[in-house]
Parts: structure tokens; C-alpha cells; sequence
């Protein structure tokens, strides 16, 4: 037993000894502090992973499912890690702490975990929950110095490495153990505002805020009143502890919770929407009226005239929690889905979710001529619309104000997965060429690797508009657009020089990979279009050469 006991406690220290050995080979310890006077250290957290012959000492964590992880076999009893082992390591690294504690390798806290295979099964303990001594209220001083100076009194944009780091320490319980969450709200409000005018820094900065309320949701705040476990599939699951209801009369973190919920459903991806909705759900189950009333009628943020209208045509109703707006269509008229689309417009111009649903009753049952789609309310209203020709411009600003990449219907998935504007762009493009612009900028923003669509759009767009200097262009950004399963049928037309000649010229300058790209839905694979250029004669050879001699730059 001494034996294995001594070889076991070897092999974690000398993971543990590894760790610190590594870390202190970085060169760039100052300069990754001084970064931002919001850094005090590099690391804050250590956890060692024992299995007898392969134990690891690391400093992240890709995955906790160990049930599902391959059996290790170990004789070490758990009591003895604990008695024995367990106080070793401890001393081992407050030692190491003793020494580095105030150099940036550490943060304003440290602590270090352990993970054991036992005898008994998986043993997972905290050993040192260490805070620093000086780095918290220093670090304190520059976190009100930088909100007085950024955020309050400032006016320029803001970093995303400072709104990472903010984020976390505002909600951080070694710094702010009883935060004034109104406050703390304020300054995630201010941080949008002073980066409104950059869409994508924006982006970035709201993904900071989301993921430190996230946290502080699932790690601080909810596991006071829920049992908390992950699923093999990294879903979280919440059980209600018994009497564990708080009162929630001006309890402020509930606020904090539904403000990262609105965020969440606002301005994350369709699929990361579930988490908003769990944590409104969750406030419902603890108390909250304002959960309730936000579960029926929408989060708040817009003014009732915006999210109700109703007259003697029509009625609409939005719920920005659900991304949901229902449409009751009374007299099928013009003017009536030209109400409801200035409603829905409107919306989505004012942050409404873009990964949004139609709910719609109406006596009318148009589809778009395309195979492929979702036979959804929200695929119907608008090839209702598509029905009036005056209604097209109307329409196209609708589109322009919907798409976005990354962002998709939420009544599609799958195969009929579409980004929002799809019905209205697919329609308008196959029915006038003044919409051709409409086209490309929708495909400019297609997420091929998660719709396809537009495969069917494209072979539908070249079929009604063929290969002319006009349309050109936009099949090519179709083609860009297109997954490699589409099938465009323009070989015939391609036979003749000049539209030939207008298709090369697209593809000129582009990388060659995406020449292949675009040539494979046409022709297939570039053999069959080397065997026409070897049949080929004059001009028409050498634009196949040539298209032939871009795609082969793929492999350079």
C-alpha cells in the first residue's frame, strides 16, 4: 500500500510541479496584463485530473461527463486521498502561491481543484479557495476608475478585452458580494450604447455581457434554489429544492435574470434561444409577476402600439420572448397585409428578434413555386403578399431589414432552414429584375452550412431569367451562395460564346476554390468540363481553358 500510496502522490505532484514549470516559461506575463488595467493575473484556476498513469494537471476544462468517460482502474482509497494526499498537494501549491501570488502569473484569486479515481469511484474536491491579499482592492479601484472614466462620463467605443473582463468581475462575489444589480445592468446598458455605431463590435461586447450572466445564472444564482445537473448532452437541468422559493419582492437578482434572458432571446443564434426561455421560466417558478407578465405579452422593451395593432382589416400581435407574431388576416386585402408588413418591419427596424415566426390566420393559401420550402404561416403570408404588385417595394424594404446572417426563421429547420427575408427576396427575385440587388445582397449573407435553400432558388433564378448581362451577376452570387448539391441547369445556354464569355468574367479574381465552387453546380466535377474543352474550338476553348485554369488554382 506505501508503495502504491508514494507512486500515486508522485504522480500528482509532479503534474502539479509540470503545471507551474510550463506557465512560467511565458515571456509575456507583463505584457499580457497591461493589456488592460482590468487583468491582475494570468490564472486563477488549477485542476488536477488524477488516473493512475496518466494524470493531468491543467488549467481549463473541456468536459465534466466522466460517467461517460473510459473506466480507469485504481486501488487508491478515497480516504486515503483525502487524509493523506490531499493535505500534500495543499501545501505544495500555497507554497508555490507564497512566491507568485503577486507577479501576474496569478490572479486576485486561485483556486485548485481535484479530480481522483478511486477505489470507491470518482472523488472531485476543492483544496484551496485562495484570495489574494492587495490585487482584489487595487483591482477594485480600477474597476470604479474605469466605469467613472469609460462608461459614465465617456463617449468613445469601448474594447471588447475590457468589456470581458468587466462583465465577469462586476459579478464576480470575491469582489461585489452584495452587487447592486440596477447598477450593474446600467453599465451593461452604457457598454451598448457607447458601440452601437460598430454592428459587429456590438455583437462581440453583448456576447461578453451574455456569457458573464450566464455564469452568474447557472453558477451563483440558481444553484441557492435548484439542484443543478448536466445532462450527457451539456444540457443544464434545474430541479426546485424543497422550500427553496425566495421572496421575491424587490429581490434584485431576478431582475439580473431577466435582463439576461431578454438578451439571450434579443441577440443570440435560434439555437442558444433555450436558454433565455429557461431562465424566464425559472424566474416564473420562483415568483416573479414581471416573468409572468413577459411570458404573455413579450420582455418590455417595445411600446404597446408596436406590438399590437388592430383595426377592421387585421390584427397583429408580437411577443418579442417568443419571437412569435400572430397575424389575423379579416378581409384579404391589399392594404391589409400592407399594414401588417409596415407592423412587422417596423419591429425587427427596433431590435426585434430577426429569428422570428408568423403565426398566421388568413383564408388565403399562396406558396412560393419552389420546392424545398417550409409550407410554414410565415412561408404563406408572404407569397400572399407577393400577390400584390404594389406591395413589392414594401416587401423589399421588408427583406433588407430581415436578413441577417447567422439568424433563421424559427418555424424551419433542417433541409427548409431559411434566413429571415428568404420568402420575400426568392419571390421579388424571381419576378422582377429590379429586385436583382435585392438578390445579392441576400446571398452576400447566407450561411450555406446551415441552409440550402437557396440550391433551389438558384436553379429556379436561372431557369426564369437565364444567363443575360443583367442576371449574370447574380447567378454568379447565387452560385457563390449554393451548396454543393445544387444543380443549375445553364450548360445549354453556356454553348453560346457570348454568355459564356459574361459567365467567365465573374468568376475573374476569385480565389480558386470558390471558381470550383461555382463551376460545380453547372458542370459537375472538372473533368467533364475538361473533356468539353477538348472538344471545343476558338473562343469558346479558350474560355473553358481559362475557367479550367482558375479553378486549378485551388490546389496551389
Amino acid at each position: 500500500m506505501n508503495t502504491l500510496l508514494e507512486q500515486a502522490t508522485a504522480e500528482m505532484m509532479a503534474a502539479v510541479e509540470a503545471w507551474f514549470v510550463e506557465r512560467l516559461k511565458r515571456t509575456d506575463l507583463e505584457a499580457a496584463v497591461n493589456r488592460t488595467t482590468l487583468q491582475m493575473g494570468i490564472f486563477n484556476d488549477l485542476l488536477l485530473d488524477y488516473k493512475p498513469g496518466r494524470t493531468t494537471a491543467d488549467d481549463f476544462q473541456l468536459t465534466d461527463n466522466d460517467e461517460f468517460a473510459p473506466r480507469t482502474s485504481s486501488r487508491l482509497d478515497e480516504a486515503v486521498v483525502r487524509d493523506t494526499i490531499a493535505p500534500q498537494l495543499v501545501a505544495m501549491v500555497l507554497a508555490k502561491l507564497e512566491t507568485l501570488a503577486d507577479t501576474p502569473l496569478i490572479d486576485y484569486r486561485f483556486s485548485f481543484r481535484g479530480k481522483f479515481q478511486t477505489a470507491q469511484g470518482k472523488l472531485h474536491l476543492k483544496l484551496i479557495d485562495y484570495v489574494n491579499e492587495g490585487k482584489p482592492q487595487t483591482l477594485l479601484e480600477r474597476i470604479h476608475t474605469y466605469v467613472t472614466q469609460k462608461l459614465e462620463r465617456g463617449s468613445r467605443q469601448t474594447k471588447k478585452l475590457e468589456t470581458f473582463f468587466l462583465t465577469r468581475h462586476l459579478l464576480d462575489p470575491y469582489l461585489f458580494p452584495q452587487p447592486d444589480i440596477a447598477w450593474t445592468i446600467a453599465q451593461f446598458e452604457r457598454i451598448e450604447q457607447l458601440n452601437k455605431s460598430r454592428p459587429q463590435a456590438l455583437a462581440e461586447h453583448r456576447s461578453d455581457i451574455i456569457q458573464a450572466v450566464s455564469a452568474w445564472a447557472e453558477q451563483q444564482f440558481l444553484p441557492q434554489f435548484y439542484d443543478v445537473q448536466k445532462s450527457a448532452y451539456c444540457t443544464t437541468e434545474y430541479t426546485l429544492k424543497m422550500g427553496a422559493a425566495p421572496d421575491t419582492q424587490g429581490l434584485q437578482p431576478i431582475d439580473l435574470l431577466l435582463y439576461g434572458a431578454v438578451m439571450i432571446l434579443r441577440h443570440e443564434p435560434n439555437y442558444a434561444k433555450s436558454k433565455g426561455l429557461k431562465f424566464l421560466e425559472i424566474a416564473r417558478e420562483l415568483g416573479s409577476e414581471r416573468a409572468v407578465r413577459m411570458l404573455k405579452e413579450g420582455s418590455g422593451t417595445f411600446p404597446n402600439d408596436d406590438i399590437h395593432l388592430k383595426n377592421a382589416l387585421l390584427e397583429c400581435r408580437a411577443n418579442d420572448v417568443f419571437a412569435t407574431i400572430s397575424i389575423t388576416i379579416a378581409r384579404e386585402e391589399e392594404d391589409a397585409y400592407a399594414q401588417a408588413l409596415a407592423f412587422i418591419t417596423h419591429l425587427l427596424q427596433n431590435g426585434f428578434p430577426k429569428g422570428y415566426q408568423i403565426k398566421l390566420k388568413s383564408k388565403v393559401k399562396e406558396y412560393l413555386p419552389l420546392k424545398g420550402l417550409a409550407r410554414s404561416d410565415t412561408h404563406r403570408f408572404f407569397a400572399n403578399a407577393l400577390a400584390y404588385a404594389s406591395l413589392q417595394p414594401q416587401l423589399e424594404a421588408y427583406a433588407r431589414a430581415a436578413i441577417e446572417e447567422f439568424e433563421f426563421y424559427a418555424d424551419t429547420e433542417g433541409e427548409k432552414n431559411c434566413m429571415p427575408g428568404s420568402y420575400a427576396t426568392f419571390g421579388l427575385g424571381l419576378l422582377d429584375s429590379r429586385y436583382f440587388p435585392l438578390v445579392q445582397h441576400y446571398m452576400a449573407n447566407v450561411d450555406e452550412e446551415h441552409q440550402s435553400v437557396q440550391d433551389q432558388f438558384t436553379a429556379a433564378f436561372a431557369e426564369r431569367h437565364g444567363v443575360t448581362r443583367e442576371s449574370t451577376p447574380v447567378l454568379a452570387a447565387c452560385l457563390r451562395a449554393c451548396t454543393d448539391n445544387a444543380k443549375v441547369r445553364i450548360q445549354g445556354e453556356l454553348e453560346e460564346v457570348e454568355k459564356l464569355e459574361l459567365f467567365y468574367q465573374q468568376l475573374q479574381g476569385l480565389e480558386g476554390y470558390l471558381v470550383e465552387h461555382m463551376l460545380y453546380p453547372v458542370w459537375g466535377k472538372l473533368e467533364k468540363l475538361a473533356a468539353l474543352a477538348r472538344k471545343a474550338e476558338g473562343r469558346r476553348k479558350e474560355l473553358l481553358l481559362a475557367l479550367l485554369a482558375a479553378a486549378s488554382k485551388a490546389d496551389a
